[in-house]
């Protein structure tokens, strides 16, 4: 998103609208906000002008900083209209065609994609004339999110809640993305496995599943249906993603082998322990008893499992190196019959575990090795998906 236009109207979850904005201008958009009279009693205009760098416009013909007409000129380039909140009063506006201000007169003008949150009390919501004007912005092209069921304004509970601006955010983002993947049904591997030395102690790594998760949010934003096994993470579930939460190395192995075949492409960026205890006990040990001598058994290898019944299944692995890097990630891709492996030196500033960037190198099957300079977790699981979309 390079250009997005905030059209927030009058009702309380106004106030939302300034942390959506801020969600935007993070992600690196060009965010103008333009606002209702009704939204201004609200929340100031002022308020978004600090947070977007920009002006907050809300009248039609005050403030020209131009001699272009106001709603033509703010659409240049816009990539995305969205309309959060979007009050009754302004839907059935929408829905009728009707331009009485400035946030109403851009949506008739506008070109690009338009994004509406409805957003007001329940019995409004669920009453059928707002109900057929949705179904009416819906038959013209509008992208329209369900709001969410909670404690109301009103003191009422019910459907009407506006959603958290964090997931705005993302249904936003799905709805600009290309649909490559349209019709994939993928899985995605994430986070450590921990295997128990006794109830209270285990073995395990510093991952914090991000990798995967961002891999596995990028999929579902670009199409995909996607299934997520993951290990202990405290990360939320990306919107539109089925979660499957595991523990340890042999629950992961089950959970991918059983799902396999109904996936034609599969990403493992999960850190399997490679060894788990030879004995777990039942109780804690306790420090007097403890031996110094900790025996160890290797877990059963997933990828190399699914790399002997590949069939036209996709494969893409990630290794993590602290030496020989590529060397090494390319002996893996070999071995365990991978199309791509993604391989990071542990050693290197920014790179691997517990930080959101990341510096990879992505080997094909062909030997060809890509190095790519460090970036942030979110951008590279789209670069893979890049990759990984010319297999499809």
């Amino acid at each position: 998103m390079k250009k997005v236009i905030l059209g927030i109207t009058g009702g309380i979850a106004a106030y939302k609208a300034a942390e959506l904005a801020r969600f935007f201008v993070r992600g690196g958009a060009d965010v103008q906000v333009v606002m209702t009279p009704a939204a201004a009693e609200f929340v100031a205009p002022l308020t978004f002008q600090t947070l977007t760098g920009q002006p907050a416009y809300v009248g039609m013909y005050t403030e020209r900083t131009s001699d272009k007409i106001r709603h033509i000129e703010l659409l240049e380039g816009a990539d995305v209209l969205v309309v959060a909140p979007a009050t009754a009063n302004t839907i059935g506006k929408m829905a009728g065609g009707l331009a009485d201000n400035l946030l109403t007169t851009l949506y008739l003008a506008a070109d690009c994609p338009v994004v509406v949150i409805p957003s007001m009390n329940v019995n409004m919501y669920e009453h059928q004339a707002v109900q057929d004007n949705l179904e009416k912005l819906r038959s013209y092209g509008c992208y329209i999110m369900e709001p969410d069921t909670g404690e109301l304004a009103c003191g009422v509970y019910g459907n009407g809640r506006m959603p958290e601006p964090v997931d705005i955010y993302a249904f936003t983002r799905a709805v600009l993305m290309p649909k490559d993947f349209q019709g994939v049904k993928a899985l995605v591997t994430a986070g450590p496995t921990r295997e128990p030395l006794d109830p209270v102690r285990y073995l395990s790594n510093p991952s914090t599943g991000l990798m995967g998760y961002m891999l596995a949010r990028a999929l579902s934003e670009r199409g995909a249906e996607v299934t997520l096994v993951s290990g202990p993470a405290n990360l939320t579930t990306p919107a539109g993603v089925k979660k499957l939460a595991v523990t340890t190395a042999a629950e992961m192995y089950n959970a991918v082998i059983a799902r396999y075949d109904q996936n034609r492409l599969v990403i493992k960026a999960a850190a399997v322990s490679d060894f788990r205890p030879l004995n777990s006990a039942e109780q804690k040990v306790k420090k007097s008893e403890a031996s110094l001598t900790l025996e160890l058994a290797a877990t059963r290898d997933i990828l190399l499992e699914l790399g002997r019944k590949k069939g036209d299944h996709i494969l893409v692995g990630f290794a993590a190196e602290t030496e020989n890097a590529v060397e090494n990630a390319r002996d893996k891709l070999l071995k365990k019959n991978l199309d791509l492996v993604v391989v990071n030196n542990l050693n290197e500033p920014g790179a691997g575990f517990a930080v959101p960037t990341n510096r990879v190198s992505i080997i094909a099957q062909n030997g060809v090795v890509e190095q790519l300079p460090l970036m942030e977790k979110e951008q590279l699981a789209h670069y893979i998906l890049d990759r990984v979309s010319k297999l499809l």
